[in-house]
């Protein structure tokens, strides 16, 4: 029962395979390959064989963009699997059923990896036609295949524990992301630290990886073995009461009293007065239960695991190497676009999905309040969420470390990092107005907020790295103005004896402002007219 009769697995498979958005993905991810090879081919008709170096960074940046794509899909396929049934009202129905824990799954796990196997399997002749051009062995490729499996197997148990942890979909995608991120750059960065030792490479891949990422997956599959064992008490639908008061004093690490500072500024406690007559009924209700009505253990992860990553990256790029301070930057723009999105993304659609939209739209609340009142909400506690990381930029700019003559820059990156909370916001509102499902808006919102943010940077790096002709560099230089990173790395830094004054283009700073005003207000101005006429009420 475990492969050949599992109805998990035979279940999710024909629902999974058959979904048209399965073909569109498989197309778009290996035309995106292709293209990323064709544009970096040689020019050259006659391949130089004496200089493999070329070949050689063109195999890597395919490598290198494939483990990134699809390290940061996994999550996207596995961190709904166990949510996902307590979200469809059927969770009690699978425990219920003769299934073993066992069987359950790895009938997830599987279902889950298979669309990510069939997209590096489809990338296996993109890869063979790089081999001509020489540089790397086949060797090699089938070390980089290796690791890559184990690594999306490990990632795939880990958005799988997370889903069998929290109680929604969003809560475990965030938690998924904040714990595969770090876990994805520390394979890069040991792959590449082992570039120039192709013999020790191949060592480390196949006798520490796997022995590493099945140990781990191991013990999550244990863990999430016994959850289904042992669930917790279930209410209606298979969903679990959350007593806040309970689960504070239970909680290990973080402590969180929601009628205290800073606590209260992103998880204020409920009301216990009536509600002021000028004030907006839906802000209110989203900030003081909507947002929080799950308990506030995604919550205090997010920070713990945030905080903790932000230590050393904020030691050694604001104090140590002070010149890498755009990097501390980067950090906390990272960690807005993953946060940022989840408390807006489900807004809308989670009233659809309860069908209390049609109530709402029928009541005395102008669609002016309902816009404000869920997108506020979602702001106030993503920026909350933000600014704890600002604060070492705050010390930084009050201590003596020769940041005195940079306040204007440090302004700068004040003003890029809240514009971002503010356009993460906006996106993933406007996405849940549209969509009617919670778990589309919020891929979609990521999926939007990546092209925007993340593709121009990418692009720039691979213009640079292959030395691309002048007129596409100009128009990446264009299209870096939609991208925080590009703007906070475009600001003047002068450090003692070091300046980055020669390398910037600052208009890329200013061409943000003006995208991000014009963007948010174009999507303000596009729901606002959507809720005017009642768009996509529940069915």
């Amino acid at each position: 029962m475990l492969f050949r009769e599992n109805p998990v697995l035979q279940r999710e498979l024909i629902s999974n395979l058959r979904m048209t958005r399965g073909f569109l993905l498989l197309f778009a991810y290996v035309a995106g390959l292709g293209m990323l090879v064709y544009a970096a081919w040689p020019a050259n008709q006659t391949l130089d064989l004496a200089r493999p170096e070329e070949a050689q960074k063109l195999v890597n940046l395919f490598f290198f963009g494939q483990y990134i794509l699809v390290s940061l899909m996994t999550p996207s396929f596995a961190a709904g699997a166990i949510t996902g049934e307590r979200e469809r009202e059927s969770y009690e129905m699978l425990l219920a059923s003769p299934l073993r824990p066992g069987s359950i799954v790895l009938g997830k796990l599987l279902a889950s990896l298979t669309p990510l196997a069939e997209l590096m399997i489809c990338s296996l002749p993109i890869v063979m036609l790089c081999l001509p051009l020489g540089g790397v062995s086949l060797y090699e490729v089938l070390v980089a295949y290796v690791a890559m499996i184990c690594s999306v197997g490990l990632f795939g148990m880990i958005s799988l524990w997370c889903s069998s942890f929290f109680q929604r979909t969003s809560a475990s995608l965030v938690a998924s992301y904040m714990l595969i991120l770090p876990l994805a750059m520390a394979g890069v960065l040991v792959w590449r630290a082992l570039q120039q030792a192709a013999e020790l490479r191949i060592i480390v891949v196949l006798a520490i990886v796997p022995i590493a990422c099945l140990s781990v997956g191991a013990l999550l599959w244990a863990d999430v073995c016994r959850r289904l064992i042992k669930p917790p008490d279930l209410g209606s639908g298979g969903k679990q009461a959350i007593d806040l008061e309970t689960e504070a004093k239970e909680a290990v690490g973080l402590y969180i009293e929601r009628d205290q500072f800073p606590d209260k500024l992103f998880a204020p406690p409920k009301r216990t007065t009536f509600l002021d007559d000028d004030a907006n009924p839906i802000y209110d209700k989203e900030m003081r239960s909507e947002i929080f009505s799950q308990g506030t253990l995604m919550l205090r992860l997010v920070i713990q695991i945030s905080m903790g990553l932000a230590l050393p990256v904020m030691a050694v790029c604001l104090f140590m190497q002070r010149q890498l301070a755009p990097w501390y930057i980067a950090y906390v723009l990272l960690f807005n676009l993953l946060v940022g999105p989840v408390f807006s993304a489900d807004s809308l659609t989670s009233e659809r999905e309860r069908s209390t939209l049609d109530l709402l739209l029928t009541t005395l609340i102008t669609p002016w309040q309902m816009l404000w009142g869920k997108l506020l909400s979602g702001l106030r506690v993503s920026s909350v969420l933000t600014s704890f990381l600002l604060w070492p930029v705050f010390l930084a700019c009050l201590m003596p470390v020769g940041y005195w003559p940079n306040l204007l820059t440090m302004g700068g990156y004040f003003l890029i990092v809240g514009i971002t909370a503010t356009t993460t916001a906006i996106t993933a509102l406007f996405c849940s107005t549209v969509f009617k499902k919670s778990s589309s808006s919020l891929m979609c919102s990521y999926l939007v907020l990546a092209t925007l943010f993340l593709a121009p940077v990418a692009a720039n790096v691979f213009v640079q790295t292959f030395a691309a002709a002048s007129n596409a560099a100009g128009v990446v230089a264009v299209a870096q103005a939609t991208s925080p990173f590009a703007a906070a790395f475009n600001l003047p830094l002068t450090l003692d004896e070091w300046t980055n004054v020669e390398r910037i283009n600052t208009n890329i700073f200013w061409g943000y402002l003006g995208f991000s005003a014009l963007y948010g207000g174009v999507l303000l101005l596009a729901m606002t007219q959507l809720f005017k006429v009642r768009w996509r009420v529940s069915e």
